[in-house]
């Protein structure tokens, strides 16, 4: 049997996304997989009642560290009902960790953090090259386990 370490991107997507919506049906909520060809939204779930619905995306980091890599789309693909789940498979050394983030938090939070980057001089103290790559951290774990976030508790 593979290692976490040893998966592929896709598969460790994959593998993220099944996890968090093992995770939401666990908590009483109704979770859909989609499809690989729905734009911008890995999994449609609602509250248990079916009075609620939303999107997440989620984004997986096959080791510990809480930051993961979006893409320059972030920046302006946000709604109300729309959610970041960023997983941690952290190695495969004990059960994922799950960073439950709203879409206009990541949006504002990678505009600015790329628009910091490009200001800053790189290493030898030229002008960093405008790039499609984004990131988003959590560092002081703000987010980690906030499923409350999703507003589906009836």
């Amino acid at each position: 049997m593979g290692s976490v370490q040893s998966l592929s991107p896709l598969l460790g997507g994959v593998a993220g996304e099944y996890f968090v919506a093992a995770e939401l049906s666990a908590r009483g909520y109704i979770a859909s997989i989609t499809l690989r060809n729905t734009k911008g939204m890995d999994i449609l779930c609602s509250s248990g009642n079916a009075t609620k619905t939303i999107g997440i995306q989620v984004k997986t980091n096959k080791s510990h560290k809480r930051n993961w890599m979006l893409n320059q789309k972030a920046e302006d693909y946000f709604a109300d009902n729309l959610f970041y789940v960023f997983v941690n498979l952290n190695d495969g050394q004990k059960p994922p960790d799950y960073f439950i983030v709203p879409s206009k938090v990541v949006a504002a939070y990678v505009k600015e953090t790329n628009q910091a980057w490009l200001k800053t001089p790189g290493r030898k103290g030229q002008a960093h090259i405008e790039s499609t790559i984004r990131r988003f951290s959590d560092e002081e774990e703000k987010f980690i386990g906030r499923w409350d976030l999703l507003g589906l508790e009836t």
